[in-house]
């Protein structure tokens, strides 16, 4: 694929200024498909190509924002019958250009792109030269088929001082669970400088499969396990199918990471919790899942074929994203103390760890935000009555005998966390925020070196972790009304952790992140039924960070959109 795109006269960079913060006690959004369709995508989606020509079936979509660029992504469909995955199509030469305005009348930036079958017909032009915080349009075009514009916006210049940043954060998003109604709500807010995709874009899983009990809102494509390139290339583009998500795509620019699941269950750097040798190598399954997760999403891929980087928001904040599947040893077993704390085991590996310590260490931002998909905060389960070690043992997806905390997580690979918080410590490293997904469930913690410590011993971080989008959690298992069984469970888990400010256990939905000089804070917007694509959200509650304290607060509530 070769791009070209021409540089725009230097113009002095705007200071970014984003709505000022206001809180309220309560606030009900009910954004519904129209008021979602800030763009043209978000109406609908195009169902037939015209005259048998090329096509922009999957929307459009932005990335990894920069002060001077940004990444673009689309997929043209040359022909009726080179659907995803299929290796059919002839190459199409595809143009795309870059706006001040939505009516593309100053058009700042273009250039052509070739779509072939070797990537899927994905395109992908990486668009330098612009002006740093500042809102773009962009499009594509491939004969006579343009497809539908997107909003776009660059990262503050590296040496400005913005007021805010404001982030959509979301996590877990599996298709047959329910509808994306949280990417619906992200997308018709217009005060984003982005939106973080914390993992689990994607889920391996045949249909009905997950939840267990097969319990499915609607249906997804391939209806079996995937495991193949044409696989995981199709599953990615039915997600990619969904008017909400291409919503949000086509509104933010979307900064992601992968987990475990845009792999198989419980993935690590040899295997997975759901692999088996019948279903093939290993290496080439990881192999195909990372082909397809590079040419269907707006990311850019490393020499390595990692996710972790570092994305700069001006001297407000770093952003430092972590790849935490690729390197990890094998989860340990429930219970193998000697195991999780061996220092020979890791979850970041030895060259990724080195890289997040300097970074922290060098940056000269007033915040540092690390993006982690497993959670960081030291969790123990042990002290949920037993008639609920069964249900979250199948929500977290570890055996129910003698549990005590998530292998999975930083929890199961102590050595590690060890290292990272004593590094922080140390240094007297402050205001550094893990941004966190995977588990389902919301939580605002202080982060301690060691939980026995706490709290004589200060955080030496804060930890804000968002719930699914979809996936099942604790009232999803146990088949009952939110905030019934599961408030004793949450009660007994912050009695034996006193680190975790809040926590829900049951609610679906995504978060809101807003970062002054002043403080970090969390806003969490909960569905209000995750099966109904026409699902309001609330705030939930709003938990913040004071610059300089390491602590967690309860704000009075969220800012204003």
């Amino acid at each position: 694929m070769t791009t070209t795109h021409t540089t725009p006269p230097h113009v002095p960079a705007p200071t970014a200024t984003p709505p000022a913060g206001h809180p309220r006690r309560r606030t009900v959004v009910a954004a519904t498909a129209a008021s979602a369709a800030l763009l043209p995508l978000a109406g609908g989606i195009p169902s037939a190509h015209a005259a048998d020509g090329p096509a922009f079936l999957h929307g459009v979509a932005s990335g990894d924002p920069l002060p001077d660029g940004v990444l673009l992504w689309t997929r043209v469909t040359p022909s009726p019958d080179a659907v995803p995955g299929s290796g059919k199509g002839r190459p199409v030469t595809v143009t795309w250009e870059v706006a001040e305005d939505k009516d593309f009348a100053e058009v700042v930036a273009h250039g052509t792109a070739e779509a072939g079958a070797a990537a899927d017909h994905t395109v992908k032009a990486d668009v330098r030269g612009l002006r740093p915080a500042t809102t773009y349009w962009f499009r594509f075009g491939a004969g006579e088929a343009r497809s539908p514009a997107g909003r776009t916006r660059t990262a503050p210049a590296e040496d400005a001082t913005a007021d805010s940043i404001r982030l959509g954060v979301v996590s877990c998003s599996h298709y047959e669970g329910g509808y994306f109604a949280s990417y619906r709500h992200l997308a018709a807010r217009t005060d984003l400088h982005a939106v973080l995709h914390l993992g689990d874009y994607i889920y391996e899983y045949g249909s009905g499969e997950y939840p267990l009990d097969g319990n499915i809102v609607r249906a997804v494509q391939p209806a079996h396990e995937i495991r193949t390139l044409a696989d995981y290339r199709l599953r990615h583009a039915h997600h990619k199918m969904d008017p909400d998500l291409q919503a949000m795509h086509g509104a933010h620019p979307v900064v992601a990471m992968w987990d475990d699941h845009e792999f198989a269950n419980d993935t690590w750097s040899g295997g997975a919790g759901n692999h088996t040798p019948d279903e093939g190598d290993w290496a080439e399954r990881v192999r195909v899942a990372k082909q397809a997760y590079f040419e269907w999403m707006p990311v850019r891929p490393s020499t390595e074929g990692t996710t972790y980087r570092r994305i700069r928001f001006g001297k407000l904040a770093d952003l430092h994203l972590l790849d935490l599947r690729s390197f990890r040893d094998k989860q340990a077993t429930i219970g193998d103390g000697d195991v999780i704390d061996d220092p020979d085991r890791t979850l970041t590996g030895r060259k990724q760890l080195d890289w997040l310590k300097a970074g922290l260490s060098a940056s000269t931002a007033r915040w540092r935000m690390v993006g982690t998909s497993v959670m960081i905060s030291p969790i123990a389960f042990g002290s949920v009555p037993a008639h609920l070690l069964g249900p979250l043992a199948e929500l977290l997806g570890i055996p129910e005998e003698g549990l005590a905390l998530n292998v999975d997580q930083w929890d199961g690979y102590t050595d590690d966390r060890r290292e990272l918080l004593t590094h922080l410590r140390d240094q007297k490293i402050g205001n550094t925020v893990f941004l966190t997904g995977d588990i389902h469930m919301a939580f605002a913690n202080e982060v301690p070196v060691k939980a026995a410590s706490y709290p004589l011993a200060a955080p030496v971080a804060t930890e804000f972790v968002v719930t699914s989008v979809t996936s099942d959690n604790l009232d999803d298992i146990l088949h009952v009304a939110p905030d019934t069984i599961s408030s004793v469970a949450e009660a007994a888990v912050q009695a034996a952790n006193r680190h975790v400010k809040w926590l829900d256990m049951d609610s679906h939905g995504y978060g809101v992140l807003d970062v002054t000089a002043e403080r970090a804070q969390m806003d969490y917007y909960i569905l209000s039924d995750k099966t109904d694509r026409d699902a309001t959200a609330e705030v939930r509650r709003s938990y913040r960070t004071l610059s300089g304290s390491q602590r967690i607060e309860r704000a009075d509530g969220p800012v204003r959109a």
